[in-house]
């Protein structure tokens, strides 16, 4: 550690990103990436932004991504934040909305960001326990806060919390924003947004990064009340006023337009996942329901870590997480039918040793 760095910097436990691998021949099922590539429209936007115009600066207010937002939900364009991925998104919004006296609520087992977060922010948090069947319980966020945010479906479990399991949070929390992080909506859910009219303290982050292929460009934005984007805005404009590339914005508006592509990539996902979902049943895998483009599996017989690590060894890269109560199970994203595939004959490879230890807890 070194004495240079501000009192704040000794305390903080960073974010562990998934690996990125740097062998190319790898399938990678650890990051929860879209396996098709992004819209045509948006790969000829990139391509036509590669002009003399990057000597100038981009519009630092994203005005271009804020109407096309605005238009393909029904909203208006003071309705929308846009920032340089969702977890800028987010960060601005734990800075800016949910900073106060009470505690932020989450649960415990969600995107593990959220503390990061609350430690860099200085936010008092309380982590709300997932129920036995690792659900949301609506009910166990009514008490005292400053604040509430959880991903809809969660991460990792994919579980889909019912668009009325939302509206029974708001009407209990009038005083304190809800936050709803909704990076894998589009594959299996629907989107909160519907709900804004009615609810003043609502704000909705979604990520492009997911179901429209553009992780590599770091787009996110956020839907909400034009008093809670104002108040993004000031965060924002206090931090960075450029923010997003040309690049980005040329590619994001283009992408969110493709709405043929986009549909047609999220039907093939979840076609994958229903089938990979069955097969990893039928090899007594626990899979979770998932409304995501990943499942959430655990084996009552095999030792997760042990799993991954003989996976990798025949190429493939699933998620474990190594944290209490889930320490058992992996998180694997939906690939091609191809990439499942070639996961499926792995495991059942693994699955027919006999020498593989037992798993030493799990949540049943």
């Amino acid at each position: 550690m070194s004495s240079f760095w501000s009192p704040i910097v000794h305390k903080l436990t960073p974010y562990v990103p998934g690996e990125q691998p740097k062998h190319p021949d790898l399938i990678k099922l650890n990051t929860n990436e879209n396996p098709y590539g992004p819209s045509p429209r948006a790969l000829e936007a990139l391509k036509n932004e590669a002009a003399d115009s990057l000597r100038l600066y981009p519009d630092p207010n994203a005005d271009c991504v804020k109407e096309t937002v605005a238009e393909y939900y029904g909203q208006t364009p003071e309705r929308v934040f846009v920032g340089n991925g969702s977890d800028e998104v987010l960060a601005h919004a734990f800075q800016g909305l949910l900073k106060h006296s009470q505690p932020l609520l989450f649960p415990d087992i969600t995107y593990s960001f959220y503390p990061v977060y609350c430690g860099l922010y200085g936010v008092e948090y309380e982590m709300v326990p997932l129920t036995e069947a690792l659900e949301i319980n609506p009910g166990d966020y009514i008490r005292p806060n400053g604040g509430i945010i959880f991903p809809n479906p969660n991460a990792p479990t994919g579980r889909l919390l019912p668009l009325s399991a939302i509206e029974k949070i708001l009407k209990q929390n009038t005083e304190s924003v809800v936050v709803v992080d909704e990076a894998y909506v589009d594959f299996g859910g629907e989107t909160a947004i519907s709900l804004l009219d009615g609810f003043s303290n609502l704000l909705v982050i979604q990520t492009l990064s997911k179901s429209r292929s553009l992780a590599g460009l770091r787009v996110g934005f956020a839907v909400g009340d034009s008093a809670l984007i104002e108040g993004l805005e000031r965060v924002k404009n206090s931090f960075n006023s450029y923010p997003m590339s040309r690049f980005a914005l040329a590619g994001a508006m283009a992408a969110i337009k493709d709405r043929r592509y986009f549909e047609e990539t999220c039907r093939k996902i979840v076609s994958t996942r229903e089938v990979l979902a069955a097969d990893l049943e039928r090899f007594g895998f626990g899979v979770i329901p998932s409304a995501a483009n990943f499942v959430f599996v655990r084996h009552p017989e095999r030792d997760a870590g042990r799993l991954a690590l003989e996976l990798r060894e025949m190429g493939i890269i699933v998620r474990h997480f190594k944290q209490p109560r889930i320490e058992q199970y992996l998180r694997i994203t939906v690939g091609t039918d191809e990439q499942c595939g070639a996961l499926v004959r792995a495991l059942e490879k693994i699955l027919k040793k006999s020498d593989v230890p037992s798993p030493t807890s799990a949540v049943e």
